[in-house]
């Protein structure tokens, strides 16, 4: 078990390699904004753009993780999500990429709508 209890964080190789681009193109823009060097600024600009375009990349390949909770096995960010193909249920960037769901896609069930009361 691990010191954040028995739960999925969604640990995968798309967010790591997001956040990681992301966090050094925020980096290199705000070394630009100090250093009043504007060409950094556009990289780490850039950077950041480039963090969105693999993340997507990395999930629409299947390194990525589906919305809600995934089984204990799948866990591990190195696990690859081999339902990716058919699409996510509710997920905005495989509808960008054009993914509908399939028959074996899995569907996330809909909540009871509360009672009214008088």
């Amino acid at each position: 078990m691990s010191a954040h209890g028995d739960v999925d964080l969604g640990h995968t190789l798309a967010g790591w390699t997001g956040t990681a681009l992301a966090a050094l193109g925020a980096a290199v823009a705000g070394a630009g904004m100090c250093l009043d060097r504007t060409w950094a600024l556009w990289l780490g600009a850039a950077l950041v753009v480039l963090a969105a375009a693999t993340t997507w990349t990395l999930h629409l390949t299947g390194w990525g993780k589906p919305s809600g909770p995934r089984p204990a096995d799948q866990w591990d960010w190195r696990v690859r999500d081999t339902g990716a193909r058919n699409g996510h249920p509710d997920c905005l960037g495989c509808r960008l990429a054009g993914r509908r769901l399939t028959a074996t896609a899995r569907t996330r069930p809909h909540p009871e709508p509360s009672p009214i009361r008088p």
